[in-house]
């Protein structure tokens, strides 16, 4: 538990490492959308996710979006925790997890072009993964 909310603790030092990094120098669209996706990336489309417990549209998109490919990316890549899960059974939880974990537009999308990440995740193995 004492781990865990250490590790809780990694958006707000992206975000803050992003904030530092933006000197006004014309990459602000970008820096924001970086800072977004660092700090809310572990949010919850129902609200019980991290920092902030933000729920629905309060979330960015551009979090909501890396929330679909970050999960999916944790469970086809091999851990030292788990094995790597193949992409049925990754899709799976993406799929139930629409409406709690993630927006429910999202994963229709995903399922829509799911090809399309596995391709990807093909293209960008590092070999040891499921792909």
């Amino acid at each position: 538990d004492e781990e865990f909310a250490i590790m809780k603790r990694h958006p707000g030092f992206g975000k803050e490492a992003l904030e530092r990094a933006d000197r006004g120098d014309g990459s602000g669209a970008f820096l924001t959308l970086a800072r977004e996706i660092a700090y809310c990336h572990h949010e919850k489309w129902d609200g019980s996710g991290y920092p902030e417990g933000l729920a629905g549209e309060a979330i960015p998109l551009s979090a909501r979006l890396m929330a679909v490919a970050d999960v999916y990316d944790a469970l086809i890549t091999k851990r030292v925790y788990k094995p790597a899960f193949p992409h049925e059974k990754a899709a799976g939880i993406i799929f139930e997890g629409s409406g709690n974990h993630f927006d429910p537009a999202l994963v229709e999308t995903f399922r829509e072009i799911e090809e399309r990440f596995i391709d990807i995740a093909r293209r960008f193995a590092d070999g040891d993964g499921a792909h």
